[in-house]
């Protein structure tokens, strides 16, 4: 038997827009109260509206994910104000398109802090209380299929993908007989801002990188629906394309096809930023 979510509580990061807000409304019109958290408060608020419009109560809370001290506001919120904690999804996070070796150690620190601890320590502050009040609960991050599948100029990225997703399946085994189930999600290519911004950090469309393909590029309220599937009947991980999933697993059994392929795909935005480093480089000289 499926889950009855009605008045349940989920704490939902990075909330103000893309999966974050799909969710929250989804989660509502399932039957959940909702504390929403962002940067952007006139969006936490548009968003808080919508759940309001389900008949649902929403709390926001704005702030950025790594101030020390958030995850403890975020709990608060939902013991205080909602009267319960049941479900954290620590869905915030940030893109990054460069290479490597490009990266300067601070951009490489921000990313993980933003994608990875931030996330590892509201699920962490979460599993405690709920063990503390012997609670039952869910605990989601929302990881991606840059998790199994790595790109060129998405590398470290794609390590803070895998992060979250390693130390979901830590937790998950971790927590077994204590009534918490933990699920990494791993959407494929979603039309949200996060590519927008990952290479210019000034950018406000919802343009696609290049080498998304269409058939694999979904809405962010496909991955809301699955979000909202696994807390009915928990699932480990919550795939938007099964097909995907297994070409994910095949590349794993088969490095050198997985490499072939990632070539073609990538090669026109490989291409495209080359020429673009080259531009800024003669425009700006080599100094």
């Amino acid at each position: 038997m499926p889950r009855d979510l009605r008045n349940r509580s989920i704490i939902i990061t990075g909330a103000g827009s893309g999966i974050g807000a799909a969710t929250a409304i989804a989660c509502a019109r399932a039957g959940m109260d909702v504390v929403l958290c962002g940067r952007r408060i006139d969006r936490l608020e548009r968003v808080a509206a919508r759940v309001h419009d389900a008949g649902r109560r929403a709390i926001v809370r704005s702030g950025d994910v790594t101030e020390p001290g958030l995850s403890t506001r975020l709990l608060d919120a939902a013991e205080e104000e909602l009267g319960r904690l049941d479900v954290i999804f620590a869905n915030a996070g940030q893109a990054l398109t460069k290479p490597v070796v490009d990266m300067s150690t601070e951009e490489l620190r921000r990313l993980f802090d933003v994608n990875f601890f931030a996330a590892v320590d509201l699920l962490q502050a979460a599993a405690r209380r709920l063990r503390e009040r012997d609670r039952a609960g869910h605990l989601l991050m929302c990881s991606s299929v840059a998790a199994r599948i790595a790109l060129p100029l998405y590398g470290a990225y794609a390590s803070t993908k895998a992060a979250q997703s390693a130390v979901c399946r830590a937790m998950r085994l971790e927590h077994e007989g204590h009534g918490i189930d933990v699920s990494s999600v791993h959407p494929v290519t979603t039309r949200t801002e996060l590519f927008a911004t990952a290479g210019d950090a000034g950018a406000n469309t919802h343009e696609l990188p290049a080498h998304a393909v269409p058939l694999f590029t979904h809405a962010p309220e496909r991955v809301a629906r699955g979000v909202v599937r696994c807390l009915q009947r928990p699932a480990p991980e919550v795939w938007t394309s099964h097909l995907v999933r297994m070409v994910a697993g095949f590349m794993t059994m088969s490095p050198r096809f997985g490499d072939w392929s990632i070539r073609r795909q990538m090669a026109a935005e490989q291409q495209a930023y080359a020429a673009r480093a080259t531009a800024d480089t003669t425009r700006n000289g080599p100094g």
